[in-house]
């Protein structure tokens, strides 16, 4: 089975050590090529044509995306399929939009666990996008606000048949969760992480876990993103 192969862009030493140690924990997944600074990025990527490139948005001499649609216009010149995935502080809207307009697959906070940054790597590298659910509010806000705006990259056209098949979901019932879950719902929606919930609402992480679990089979969703996205179309969370 061919590896999935990753470089990473990110000048943080600690951030770039750390993640690239998480990820090459798994033998399906090769580290290909490291850079601090976008210029130094761009080519890199261009030599080593990675699967996906992991891009900080910080970067010290360009922002990452900025170097997502320097990379992305280079992808349609030449025979260069690397997929974008953005690591980030930032989940304000107009970061957020801007990388996806720029042209990124995949969006996730720096704060996410090993298991969501792998998820998020193979989903990607699957051709699919990989989003906090935090940051799916962003989206699904914009894409309803303005349908016609909402730029058209790899991203944009998954969330966007996303959203169409969300329409044809049954309508959720806010009873169907009990008001524990409802709570942990809520704060899956504002992006925190299971050991943020289990802070939150001073419980064990095995029981957000139990509880993560048990509202992925009520709404019938796959992962959180869905569960996020459903949530928020119900209007069963704000």
């Amino acid at each position: 089975m061919s590896k999935i192969r990753i470089a990473l862009i990110e000048d943080h030493d600690l951030t770039r050590v750390g993640i690239r140690t998480a990820l090459l924990q798994k033998t399906e997944i090769e580290i290909v090529g490291e850079a601090t600074t976008a210029a130094e990025g761009l080519k890199m990527l261009k030599t080593v044509q990675p699967d996906i490139a992991i891009v900080d948005i910080g970067l010290p001499d360009k922002d990452g995306i900025e170097l997502t649609k320097e990379l992305k216009s280079i992808t349609e010149t030449e025979e260069l399929n690397t997929k974008v995935l953005i690591l980030t502080l930032q989940d304000n809207k107009e970061s957020v939009l801007a990388a996806f307009a720029a042209g990124a697959d995949s969006y996730c906070m720096k704060d996410i666990n090993y298991d969501n940054l792998l998820e998020a790597v193979r989903v990607t590298y699957n051709g699919y996008a990989w989003i906090d659910p935090a940051i799916a509010r962003i989206v699904l806000q914009q894409a309803q606000q303005n349908p016609n705006k909402l730029a058209v990259s790899s991203y944009t056209k998954t969330f966007a048949n996303s959203l169409e098949s969300e329409e044809n979901q049954q309508s959720i019932e806010p009873y169907a969760l009990t008001d524990r879950e409802l709570e942990v719902l809520q704060l899956i929606v504002e992006g925190c992480s299971n050991a943020l919930i289990a802070e939150r609402l001073y419980i064990t992480i095995g029981t957000v876990k139990t509880h993560v679990r048990n509202i992925l089979n009520k709404l019938s969703a796959d992962d959180r993103t869905q569960a996020a996205v459903r949530a928020l179309r119900s209007g069963i969370v704000g």
